[in-house]
């Protein structure tokens, strides 16, 4: 690496004034670009591709800050790092979003009609789509922006035709009428990710059907629907209705008789124990219609609107309700009404309105032996699922997974590549075929979780067989959140192992938790509770923003962060910023380690070597927050708080081990700010290029443990000192002596691990020596370690003394409160465990405390 020229660290850490052009520098040299004929060992990540309407949120950042990590310290390991960047075109939420901007014109999109509606589509995206991508600079995100990919771009939407052809020729796509997710606002089928389940108010009624000994009563939610009914269903072993299976019910209101059937499906203990059955309205009635070939009759159109023939026609759902209700309550067919009534609703993610279930003529994948082999490739190990605990909600899905419906009533997306003759004819065109002419192509679109189902793969060129392809399929990991585990992974698991012949998209599945705030609680507008990250960014910076999202994450496991951490993240970059100017400031140079090491340098350099072991495996488990916590406390408590302290009286002492202590003091920092990079990238560069003089930490390499610099000695003698040294902070703190004040002491150090560090500890413990007249008033046993102290003259002794005084009276009361109690019979008796638990520890503390305040006041000079 090239040696730079680097300007002086200003006083304080500005992240606005480094971030930008930090990462404007790190793309024009190419810092992040992969390439296909680098010899090395690949690593390849293909970004989660964020939605093109969509902004960075909470949970974007965490995603990007683990990936990022990720491919950081792949890079600085020596793999050929490939993070590929891209976005999703987002069926239905970039259409809503176009045509809301079309109604401002007073337009819609079949004013327009289908070509001209989808370039405004491509407009709106070339002019405001994908901001996120700037966003994502902000945040740091390493990726390599000349392979950026969009859903829609012409060489995927090449790999959405072959597979749709390849699968409809294996006769894995079909179309048939199903019991779809449908809105009635969108006018489209909707994929289960896009419902969005909640506790709505609803009511629940019970309505007799027939009379007399016919007569049977059933329960609903949506009393609507009952038009359409075509049986009731009660279970075959319920002796209460067994003399009513196969025989006819009327069914109120339509003048229609209906079959009593039998099925496994109901629960005799839920309710009556007897259902309606609507096969056009409802999925499970729609499977018992198949199972006893019952008619299904559709009595809304596709906006919700009651077509049936009779009083009902041309309300609303939501109007036919109460109406029906209302009938049925004249007729006498009311039996119970319960309001209000909690029940889960489904509705559109994107407009919030009810999805209604229809039966719909829709294009499906038959997923039975795709979800077989995604099963396959995770139980037999050519994909590992971490933390493997949540392999089971995984199995879950793609061992009892349903025909997966493709089609959407959309004009933004990839066209279904199906065309139809004049005399019926149906023709799937693949990218080289020639369309039939006189064909007319099917008006529908797919959804958009099949064309990010190939993201891993058609990203890479596929389906040529591109060097992309070959070297870096299978990617290495997929990180995302345990809510997509099913959507999104598994069919990006079914598509990658039916396209590249059995080969899975990612070596490992690594999954994290959902963002919450401090007290746990799902962030949500309505709670008041949402974080946006660039608002974090823009006021603690992006390093802050990452490590505090990181700090928390451990794998399969929810997020917790809070502003007063991100406060606290800011105060260890400026920690860092600091300390890393005070270690140049007092000579710091990185130009490898010295032979001749004093035991404060063999300790830290110990320590270093263990910390980056543990960071080393903790990267591999994907333990983000054992990486941060383990990196956090070796910087500000071992790096910060003792070696730069025990260095800078090294330092003082000049010669030789004045020379080698800058030499380690560089060394540490060095390989601390690289093992930090990952983590905050931007504070780590602009440190790392002033400690060092080169040109980025973005390729400097991977700090590797070295055994030969693991030294238990000298850690077991620093620890001496550290014990000895807090210790006696703590002893001059509790004789009333200020941080600062100079201190006669005695040190009786002989034999002890300490006894060569007498001049450090004097000078961190502010202790003069003990001259001809010394008299100590204070002494401290450490162990076998002596400390004397005089502190004539340095405190106000009565003051002191009126203090302790006063805290040895609180120290007795609380004694005296907690023995009561503690004698008490009635409380014993009553209190819970955990209750007396915490009285017999409050009184354990009063003794300890009780015993230190009278030890102090013992050992002042009398006056």
């Amino acid at each position: 690496m090239a040696l730079v020229t680097t300007p002086e660290l200003p006083t304080q850490y500005a992240p606005a004034d480094v971030e930008a052009p930090s990462y404007e520098r790190w793309v024009a040299a190419g810092h992040f670009g992969a390439s296909a004929v680098d010899g090395r060992e690949p690593y390849s990540i293909v970004l989660p591709p964020p939605n093109v309407t969509g902004s960075l949120h909470v949970g974007h950042a965490l995603d990007h800050s683990i990936q990022d990590a990720l491919t950081r310290r792949a890079r600085m390991r020596g793999n050929a790092t490939l993070w590929l960047p891209g976005m999703d075109h987002a069926g239905i939420a970039t259409q809503n979003v176009v045509e809301r901007e079309l109604a401002k014109e007073s337009l819609s999109r079949h004013d327009l009609g289908r070509e001209a509606f989808v370039d405004r589509v491509w407009q709106w995206k070339e002019e405001s789509g994908g901001r996120i991508l700037g966003q994502m600079k902000k945040l740091g995100d390493g990726v390599d922006w000349s392979r950026e990919r969009f859903t829609m771009d012409e060489g995927l939407s090449r790999a959405v035709q072959t597979i749709f052809k390849r699968l409809f020729d294996d006769g894995l796509i079909y179309r048939a009428n199903r019991i779809i997710n449908w809105c009635p606002r969108c006018l489209t089928a909707l994929s289960d990710i896009e419902v969005e389940h909640q506790e709505d108010e609803g009511e629940l009624v019970s309505i007799r059907y027939g009379d007399g000994d016919d007569a049977i009563v059933v329960a609903t939610t949506r009393a609507e629907t009952m038009l359409g009914d075509t049986a009731v269903a009660v279970h075959p072993s319920d002796e209460r209705y067994a003399h009513l299976i196969g025989r006819e019910v009327e069914l109120p209101l339509t003048g229609r008789r209906i079959p009593i059937v039998a099925d496994d499906h109901v629960d005799p203990a839920f309710g009556t124990g007897a259902v309606k059955v609507t096969p056009a309205h409802d999925p499970n009635d729609f499977e018992i219609g198949r199972r006893h070939d019952l008619p299904s009759l559709a009595i809304m159109d596709e906006r919700g609107v009651i077509t049936a023939h009779g009083p009902f026609q041309g309300l609303d759902r939501f109007e036919a309700r109460p109406a029906v209700v209302a009938a049925l309550r004249a007729e006498g067919r009311i039996v119970a009404e319960k309001r209000p009534y909690l029940h889960s609703v489904g509705h559109c993610s994107r407009c919030k309105t009810v999805v209604e279930p229809r039966l719909s003529l829709q294009w499906f994948v038959n997923v039975s032996p795709l979800a077989k082999a995604a099963g396959d490739a995770v139980r037999d190990g050519r994909t590992r699922i971490h933390p493997p605990e949540l392999a089971k909600r995984y199995f879950d899905w793609v061992d009892d997974m349903h025909d997966w419906c493709i089609s959407r009533q959309l004009w933004w997306g990839h066209r279904i590549p199906v065309w139809y003759g004049p005399e019926g004819e149906v023709v799937c065109v693949g990218p080289d075929d020639e369309i039939p002419e006189g064909y007319t192509q099917d008006p529908d679109v797919l959804d958009t979780w099949f064309s990010s189902g190939l993201w891993p793969f058609s990203t890479l060129g596929w389906p040529d067989q591109t060097d992309d392809l070959k070297k870096f399929y299978p990617t290495t990991v997929l990180v995302t959140g345990y809510d997509i585990l099913f959507f999104w992974v598994a069919r990006m698991m079914m598509f990658g192992l039916y396209a590249m012949d059995g080969q899975p998209p990612f070596k490992t599945v690594a999954l994290h938790g959902m963002v919450r705030d401090q007290f746990g609680k799902k962030m949500s507008k309505s709670f008041g509770n949402v974080i946006d990250p660039l608002d974090w960014i823009e006021r603690y910076g992006a390093d802050a923003t990452r490590f505090t999202l990181l700090r928390g994450a451990n794998p399969g496991s929810d997020v917790a962060i809070s502003e007063d951490w991100a406060a606290g993240s800011r105060n260890f970059c400026n920690k860092i910023w600091n300390a890393t100017r005070f270690a140049l400031m007092n000579g710091a140079v990185s130009d490898g380690l010295p032979e001749e090491l004093t035991a404060a340098d063999r300790w830290i350099l110990s320590r270093l070597q263990s910390v980056v072991a543990l960071v080393d495996t903790a990267f591999d488990d994907f333990e983000f927050a054992k990486i941060s916590d383990s990196l956090y406390h070796f910087a500000w408590d071992e790096v910060c708080d003792w070696y730069l302290e025990l260095a800078k009286i090294q330092i003082a002492g000049g010669g030789q081990v004045a020379e080698n202590t800058k030499r380690v003091l560089g060394h540490v920092f060095d390989a601390l700010l690289r093992l930090l990079h990952p983590l905050t990238p931007f504070v780590t560069e602009e440190l790392w290029r002033a400690v060092t003089g080169r040109e980025s930490i973005v390729v400097a390499p991977w700090p590797v443990s070295d055994p030969a610099y693991a030294d238990a000695g000298a850690e077991s003698e620093i620890e001496a000192v550290q014990n000895l040294v807090t210790e006696v902070r703590r002893f001059r703190s509790d004789q009333g002596l200020k941080p600062g004040q100079r201190v006669a002491a005695r040190l009786s150090l002989s034999g002890t691990a300490t006894a060569a560090h007498e001049d450090a500890i004097r000078s961190l413990l502010r202790l003069d020596p003990s001259g001809e007249t010394f008299t100590p008033t204070a002494r401290l046993a450490v162990g076998t370690v002596i400390v004397e102290i005089d502190t004539a003259g340095a405190i106000d002794v009565a003051a002191e003394r009126k203090r302790l005084e006063k805290d040895l009276a609180v120290a007795k009361k609380e004694q005296a409160q907690v023995t009561g109690k503690l004698g008490n019979e009635q409380f014993m008796a009553k209190a819970p465990d955990d209750v007396v638990a915490k009285v017999r520890a409050r009184a354990a503390q009063a003794v300890e405390d009780i015993a230190r305040l009278e030890a102090q006041l013992a050992s002042l000079p009398q006056v």
